[in-house]
């Protein structure tokens, strides 16, 4: 009898643990961020006239952060990439205040980063998609090439992911970065990694440059946003996912633009609580149970964006 007993208490044990852990398991099985470049949000948020697709197509359906802030308005984009990684841009063996190449003296050997954490887990996987990266900026796109800059890319300025120094050869990095060229095809085909890191080239990003079409930076941005995100958002609906449209600055605020698109996110939701990239990073971590970082263990996660239930 006290056998029997002691075995219906482990099971029940396991069944209560098991049941405990399906209830923590989020509803979120893949992110996606898009970093986008140097807009205030006062320059997206209605305006019609510069990004109609933004506010007619994304905004009525999905949320918005209004009080979402630039930690970094004195620096340069670089720093504030690796922000939306590690949520700083300052460690142990290097201060990033620059947007100078990936080099031994202009890298970090700190594993205090969003996608070594992910490694780390076993379980979820990661992938960068970047824009226009070719032969001369290596597999490990550690080298500017027009369009595409190495500053927009955080992953390649951290040495687990790039190597010490950074090489265009590195292996690791190659096995996680691929054109974007290759993102529509392996979508379509499902083979999407848990977390998805795209950066856009800089005529796309609404960075701009005088080498891009005549267009106004904001539009083109928006331009590309309407071609690109329909077949993504269909995808995270049919798959758990979610989609967050990051702005690495303003341009002259420094309140700056920031969208939640999925299934999950409130309808024509406009959250007040205050933001910033480590926001974003907590938030990742949150979704796929990771260890909170203690440069974003102060930071508000962005559950207000999203319905009841889902967020993490």
């Amino acid at each position: 009898m006290i056998k029997k007993l002691a075995v219906s208490i482990t099971v029940f044990i396991h069944i209560l643990f098991m049941a405990q852990a399906a209830k923590a398991a989020s509803a979120i099985k893949h992110v996606f961020v898009i970093a986008m470049e140097n807009t205030d949000a006062k320059q997206i948020y209605g305006n019609l006239k510069r990004a109609p697709y933004i506010n007619m197509s994304i905004i009525p359906k999905y949320a918005r952060g209004t009080n979402f802030s630039d930690p970094l308005p004195k620096e340069e984009s670089e720093p504030h990439y690796i922000w939306m990684e590690a949520g700083t841009n300052a460690f142990p063996d290097h201060i990033f205040d620059s947007d100078d190449r990936p080099s031994a003296s202009n890298s970090t050997a700190s594993k205090d980063h969003l996608v070594t954490q992910i490694e780390n887990s076993g379980t979820v996987t990661w992938m960068t998609y970047q824009e226009d990266i070719n032969a001369k900026t290596g597999l490990c796109p550690i080298v500017s090439s027009f369009l595409y800059a190495a500053k927009h890319n955080p992953f390649v300025f951290f040495q687990d992911v790039a190597g010490d120094p950074p090489s265009k050869e590195s292996e690791y990095c190659t096995k996680h970065t691929k054109p974007y060229a290759a993102f529509a095809a392996d979508l379509a085909a499902n083979k999407m990694a848990n977390y998805v890191f795209i950066t856009p080239n800089l005529c796309n990003d609404m960075h701009g440059d005088p080498k891009c079409p005549e267009v106004h930076r904001v539009t083109a941005g928006d331009k590309w946003l309407s071609s690109e995100l329909p077949r993504v958002i269909d995808w995270v609906n049919k798959n758990s996912g979610v989609i967050f449209i990051v702005w690495d600055e303003g341009s002259s605020t420094t309140k700056i633009p920031f969208l939640a698109i999925g299934p999950g996110v409130k309808v024509n939701h406009a959250s007040s609580v205050a933001y910033d990239g480590g926001s974003l990073v907590r938030s990742i971590e949150e979704i796929f149970n990771l260890p909170i970082l203690p440069a974003v263990s102060k930071n508000s996660n962005l559950a207000d964006m999203f319905k009841t239930g889902v967020f993490p």
